[in-house]
């Protein structure tokens, strides 16, 4: 049976519906993405299946019993209490009375209001549902007696999870949950979600979340709901070949809709003869036409590029910087080239937004020389978007009190390259301070391609837009020329613009790595792999008190590691080497073959060193 069914829901806030009619169920278990542009409903849609929004039309039927949880896209500012206090209050008056008993127990008291406490407890079953809550606390590693209000963003958002499964939900509504989270936490994310028996409904940016979790999508397009079921990959297939029909279905239509208007336009002697059901009909094809809703603009942007900038764009040497007694970098020594597309690896706080600054100019190193090259023309796209002014208009914020702006060598009126952004006129016209985040985000991105560049540093460009339109951005961004600092929690995103990573390992260290994300996070598995086994032989060393002698077959192992080692490192100049030759670029695929096996070889190297290292300290 069911968890919630729409039947015909209908609701707006004036304008076009934002939900038009729309019909659809959840079942037990299922893992439901919602997707839609942005401002096409989604949020009203999962208010809806909470119940803090009730439909203009329509019915909205939760199944008697059914029990939905719900993570709000914005972390309350002031939600006071322990960690431990916050999740128990997932359980309503359960967790209330749990944690007062807990207290006059902990004080020694005695009397009446404790005996009504514990039989309370036990006739509405509490104690198992509160150990549960007290479980979760440990499964999701959680400080349980920190306050609340001292902890970052991200583990805000753990708590706030636990508190919603605490209550053990039949549907579980997610909306943007890994907003604002380091790649750590959103991995950590999947990894717990994989494991919650609810059902699932979520809302999310990020395409490699939507991938793993999603085995069906809700499409909400122009205010219709289309559920299609499959995963991510296969719904972008199905949906473009949808539309494509779509389109084809109402080129013909309109079509027909022109040959019947001609028809009504004849002289006099053919309106006296006219078929009056032929007329009706094309008042419905009229009425037809009028209805229907067009699909949502693209962002119409560019990059507006300068010219090349010199061959070295930043030399920096032996950098160093801490915030207050805490190492950020340490030591770090780095040539920026003319074309590097560097992605800045780490969690939150690990010191890349200040190591941007830094190599932009805007901090001073406490150690160390950052040398810029010749001709750098910089376009910054700052996270907290502090170049937005908020008592200003959208379209003062791009051109003053002039009307126009210079985009590339054209001359357009301020209004038509915000419409390229997809700011109708009176929302150009409205100030700063009233826009959603998604919103200064295309804004800010719509004044940072006003600027002629050749080197495009931004940190954390893809917070608050939809799939869509970071799709475009990153196309723009994949094909712009000049060199790229990128800073993002979008493994997707990285991956498609980005050849290179720097990575904050913590203490200080951070280290240059050439390939995608995968291959990093492999290398990354393979070391802490071997880190493992070196600290389990040096305990196993310290319990047995004598050294552990190599078996055959690892006398056998390490006996042809240099050999191994000489053979990966051998492939690993010649592929090095072929890639420097203009000429070997004119064989696609051998140049991707070679593009995916680098880094592949790196991590075999690392780790054959690692195993050689190993194994010659047990020899020895």
């Amino acid at each position: 049976m069911a968890l919630i069914s729409f039947q015909e829901v209908s609701l707006g806030f004036g304008g076009p519906l934002l939900l038009d009619g729309v019909s659809f169920q959840i079942e037990p278990g299922e893992r439901l993405g919602l997707l839609g542009r942005n401002g096409a409903g989604k949020s009203s849609l999962l208010r809806l299946v909470s119940g803090e929004l009730q439909p203009d039309g329509g019915t909205v039927t939760l199944t008697r019993g059914t029990r939905v949880g719900c993570l709000p896209q914005e972390v309350p500012e002031a939600l006071p209490g322990s960690v431990r206090e916050i999740v128990l209050a997932g359980l309503g008056e359960a967790g209330e009375k749990w944690l007062r008993h807990e207290r006059l127990v902990a004080a020694n008291a005695h009397g009446a209001e404790l005996d009504a406490l514990h039989h309370w407890l036990e006739e509405n079953d509490a104690w198992n549902a509160a150990l549960e809550a007290e479980k979760l606390l440990t499964r999701m590693a959680l400080p349980a007696e920190e306050n609340f209000a001292v902890l970052s963003a991200g583990m805000k958002r753990r708590v706030l999870l636990a508190r919603e499964l605490a209550a053990q939900p039949d549907l579980l509504v997610l909306d943007e949950p890994t907003n604002h989270l380091d790649i750590g936490a959103i991995e950590w994310l999947e990894e717990f979600l994989g494991g919650v028996k609810s059902a699932l409904l979520f809302v999310t940016h990020d395409r490699r979340f939507l991938q793993k979790m999603a085995a069906s999508i809700l499409d909400l397009d122009r205010g219709k709901v289309t559920r299609w079921d499959c995963d991510y990959g296969k719904f972008l297939e199905r949906k473009e070949a949808w539309l494509e029909a779509e389109a084809a279905a109402n080129a013909e239509f309109d079509k027909k809709l022109a040959r019947e208007e001609a028809w009504l336009r004849q002289g006099v002697k053919a309106r006296r003869c006219r078929n009056e059901g032929r007329v009706r009909a094309l008042h419905q094809l009229r009425n037809e036409r009028g209805a229907r809703r067009e699909q949502a603009g693209l962002m119409r942007a560019s990059i507006s590029e300068a010219e090349k900038s010199g061959m070295k764009v930043i030399d920096v040497k032996g950098l160093s910087h801490a915030w207050e007694t805490e190492p950020l970098i340490r030591d770090l020594t780095l040539t920026v080239t003319r074309g590097d597309r560097i992605g800045l690896l780490g969690p939150n706080g690990a010191g890349k937004s200040t190591l941007l600054k830094i190599l932009l100019g805007k901090i001073a190193p406490q150690k160390g020389t950052v040398k810029h090259g010749t001709n750098l023309r910089v376009a910054y796209f700052d996270q907290l978007r502090e170049q937005l002014d908020p008592t200003k208009t959208v379209a003062q914020n791009l051109s003053d009190e002039s009307d126009h702006v210079t985009v590339g060598a054209a001359r357009k009126h301020v209004i038509t390259h915000l419409q390229d952004f997809l700011f109708e006129p009176d929302r150009a016209r409205s100030p700063v301070s009233m826009l959603s985040g998604g919103e200064r985000n295309r804004l800010l991105l719509a004044k940072l391609f006003l600027q002629p560049a050749n080197v495009l540093v931004l940190d954390e460009p893809t917070n608050d837009l939809d799939v869509e339109t970071l799709e475009l951005l990153e196309e723009l961004v994949a094909n712009f020329d000049g060199t790229v600092l990128l800073v993002s929690h979008d493994r997707a995103f990285l991956d498609n613009v980005t050849t290179s990573y720097l990575v904050f390992e913590g203490g200080g260290v951070v280290r240059e790595f050439v390939g995608d994300y995968d291959a990093w996070k492999k290398e990354r598995r393979t070391a802490e792999e071997n880190r493992a086994r070196r600290e389990n032989r040096a305990e196993e060393k310290t319990r047995t008190g004598r050294e552990r002698k190599l078996s055959n077959k690892e006398r056998e192992e390490l006996a042809a590691l240099p050999g191994k080692i000489e053979a990966l490192e051998a492939e690993q100049a010649r592929l090095s080497e072929q890639l420097a030759d203009p000429d070997f670029y004119r064989d696609a695929t051998a140049v991707k073959n070679a593009q995916e096996r680098l880094p592949q070889l790196e991590a075999e190297l690392l780790a054959a060193y690692e195993r050689w290292a190993e194994l010659d300290a047990i020899g020895g």
